[in-house]
């Protein structure tokens, strides 16, 4: 006989543990609504108080990618990888490290999100390539993966619906930041959608989720044991966004900059991280022996076009127009620019990353609603990082418009957002801890 609501919730109350069974009924109760919504808010600021031990995440875990459709991927060949990101800000990496580890014979499942705050998620970034599609059903997706090697489609509303719900109810009841919650949340997803192997990509900083090292690292750690104990291979990176990851912010803009990266024309931050990212998923996948062999076969496919071809195939597989990757001006294009410029000299010592983003929100490369439509033509083009010295009257950020009354927003949020120096500052350190 399984524990009623009330039951659960009395025992969390005063801090006890749950076993697998009240876990279970509590996550049917969620789905099948046999928990009110006031019943589940009470049940998660408990947990966020009481926290939960190591037992109950991996239960909760389980019972929510469980909770609907499990995504069988076995009878697609090889080993099947995917990368989470828990969000930053100009960060384009899994359109960078998506084909080119496939050029590297390793299967990427990928199922993304769209963008809710800063700026558009994956999706929203790949529907701004023309006639791209992301709404692909299963079987689809299944033989795009089989035959090109990469696939990147918006998640199944039948995986995990569990944390459908317990989301919305987070984010309203001031849950969203509790540890076994964040981690429930993010592990179900990926579990459901039945990849091999998982890497993370966990932020710190002044645009992330946890804004220090100590926190992200410990999210990380929470993230690989559990998804360890589930049987299937993660491990996690935790990187810097002190400043946004590539220089260009906003849905075409990123993709464009991915483009740039896969061609070879451009380097820095945001091909290191891809690299990195990549070369942790082969070494899971057992497509190589070390991280050194790793980061050398990627840079080799990008350096020979394969990735670029690759990402290519997969725009093609998905409907759109295959010519962005050899003529980025295919892409939507704002029709107006202007410039952010330095009010004096100095050294870049700072950038809030959380403006950026923000910035670019408000020219509308990004949503407050999840019904908001997203303008893929704009954005913000970084034009100095952390470290760089800068002349008054020089450029600090280009701004990419439609509305000039948005963009006049945008521009006082951009002027507030970097901090200048008359000493020279370090480069921040990019990659700062690996778990595994």
């Amino acid at each position: 006989m399984s524990a009623t609501p009330g039951e659960i919730l009395r025992k969390k109350r005063f801090g006890a543990e749950l076993n697998e069974t009240e876990i279970r009924a509590f996550v049917k109760g969620v789905v099948d609504g046999e928990f009110a919504d006031y019943q589940t808010a009470a049940l998660l600021m408990a947990i966020c108080i009481h926290g939960m031990t190591e037992r109950e995440t991996l239960a909760l875990t389980l019972a929510m990618a469980k909770s609907g459709d499990t995504l069988h991927m076995e009878d697609v060949p090889g080993v099947k990888a995917d990368k989470h990101s828990t969000g930053g800000v100009g960060d384009t990496t899994s359109l960078i490290l998506t084909p080119l580890v496939a050029a590297c014979g390793v299967k990427m499942a990928k199922m993304s999100g769209r963008g809710l705050g800063f700026t558009g998620g994956t999706l929203d970034k790949l529907e701004s390539i023309p006639g791209m599609n992301v709404n692909i059903p299963i079987h689809a997706f299944k033989d795009i993966v089989r035959k090109v090697g990469c696939a990147i489609v918006g998640q199944s509303a039948e995986l995990a619906p569990a944390d459908k719900v317990l989301y919305a109810l987070r984010d309203v009841t001031e849950t969203v930041d509790c540890l076994p919650l964040i981690v429930s949340s993010i592990l179900s997803k990926k579990l459901a959608a039945g990849c091999d192997v998982v890497v993370l990509d966990v932020k710190m900083g002044s645009g992330a989720l946890m804004e220090t090292e100590e926190q992200a690292t410990k999210l990380a750690q929470a993230m690989v044991r559990i998804g360890n104990l589930s049987g299937k291979h993660f491990s996690a990176l935790i990187t810097d966004m002190n400043q946004p990851l590539g220089n260009y912010i906003g849905n075409a803009l990123e993709v464009e900059e991915a483009i740039d990266v896969l061609s070879g024309k451009i380097a820095g931050d945001l091909r290191d991280v891809s690299l990195e990212l990549g070369a942790y998923i082969l070494l899971g996948a057992k497509a190589v022996e070390t991280m050194a062999e790793g980061r050398r076969l990627l840079l080799e496919k990008l350096k020979n076009g394969e990735g670029l071809a690759k990402l290519g195939e997969m725009i093609a597989a998905q409907g759109g127009n295959p010519k962005v990757i050899g003529n980025t001006s295919l892409l939507p294009k704002a029709r107006y620019s202007a410039e952010v410029k330095a009010q004096s000299d100095g050294y870049v010592a700072a950038i809030q990353t959380a403006d950026v983003g923000m910035a670019a929100k408000m020219l509308g490369a990004g949503r407050e609603r999840k019904e908001d439509a997203i303008d893929p033509s704009v954005g913000i083009i970084l034009r100095k990082r952390i470290g760089d010295f800068v002349h008054a009257g020089e450029s600090l950020f280009t701004v990419k418009f439609q509305d000039s009354a948005k963009a006049a927003g945008a521009m006082t949020k951009l002027r507030q957002a970097v901090r200048l120096e008359k000493q020279p500052v370090p480069q921040p350190k990019l990659i700062r801890a690996v778990v595994e």
